[in-house]
């Protein structure tokens, strides 16, 4: 009888996915770390990387401290993370394993639209309308009085010669317009909606968030910031000038856009950073 192992007992050479996590975590520096090297190997600074990626300087700092707070979320600091290695010719994809490893996996997509459709359904409950009872009872009292006055003043016999269709001789005719018909009425020209109506010799761009929210950048042909900041879902922006729009997307995938008029049904994934120009005419990436 053997007191020690058995062979068994032996932990097998075969390495285990956590050993190939351990191997990620040993071979590379944190992700804010292995970043900042190469952007100072590639003689970058950090306005260089944000003027090249649309990521705000101070996001750049912030993730270079391994700091993704200022991010907004998972979703948002793995797309920053794949747009500034790409800028300094680091693979992204090992560096998104390091950031799950670090920050406890991939997060799982949330279902968020069936449970958005279901809160915009659900009927609202109304009052009674008060007020178009008063007015109606108001309404009534008067014609009613208005009535009585009117058949005082005439007399019974009055009443029944108008009845019988005889023409009082004090009373003069009274001139009525025609109605008009169907066909004179002017028909409306259908203008559709605001979008459709977009100037001719402007670019007009519509970026809507439906299904969630995205960071977004657009700037006009001047190089002109026009808006920065975060797209709550259910808002919309829209931005307009006359020789071009520059946007970045920083979730294209929640992003609706319209340009000139027409949707545009690139279909982007989730996540996904997108840098995106517009100009007058047919909607094209410029």
């Amino acid at each position: 009888m053997s007191i020690g192992n058995s062979p068994d007992d032996n932990p097998s050479d075969d390495n285990s996915p956590q050993d190939e996590r351990s191997s990620v975590e040993d071979d590379l520096p944190s992700v804010g770390r292995a970043l900042q090297q190469a952007r100072i190997a590639a003689g970058l600074t950090v306005d260089d990387v944000s003027n090249a990626t649309r990521v705000r300087i101070a996001i750049v700092h912030a993730i270079e401290q391994d700091d993704f707070s200022a991010c907004g979320g998972d979703v948002y600091a793995r797309g920053h993370i794949k747009t500034l290695a790409r800028a300094v010719d680091l693979d992204p994809a090992r560096l998104l394993t390091r950031y799950d490893a670090d920050h406890g996996g991939r997060p799982a997509p949330t279902a968020a639209a069936p449970m958005f459709e279901a809160e915009r359904i659900r009927p609202e409950r109304r009052g009674p309308n008060w007020t178009a009872a008063m007015v109606a009872a108001i309404v009534a009292v008067i014609g009613f009085v208005g009535f009585t006055l009117f058949s005082g003043e005439d007399g019974g016999g009055t009443k029944t010669q108008v009845a019988e269709g005889s023409t009082p001789t004090a009373s003069k005719p009274v001139k009525t317009k025609p109605t008009p018909t169907r066909s004179d009425v002017p028909k409306s020209d259908p203008s559709g909606s605001a979008i459709a109506a977009a100037p001719q010799d402007k670019v007009t761009v519509q970026v809507s968030a439906p299904d969630g929210r995205s960071w977004i950048s657009a700037k006009d042909h001047n190089g002109r910031l026009l808006f920065d900041g975060l797209l709550e879902q259910g808002d919309s922006k829209t931005f307009q000038d006359k020789e071009k729009v520059d946007l970045v997307l920083g979730d294209a995938g929640a992003i609706q856009l319209y340009v000139n008029g027409k949707e545009i049904d690139d279909e982007f994934q989730s996540g996904q950073v997108e840098r995106l120009t517009y100009t007058k005419g047919d909607p094209e990436v410029g």
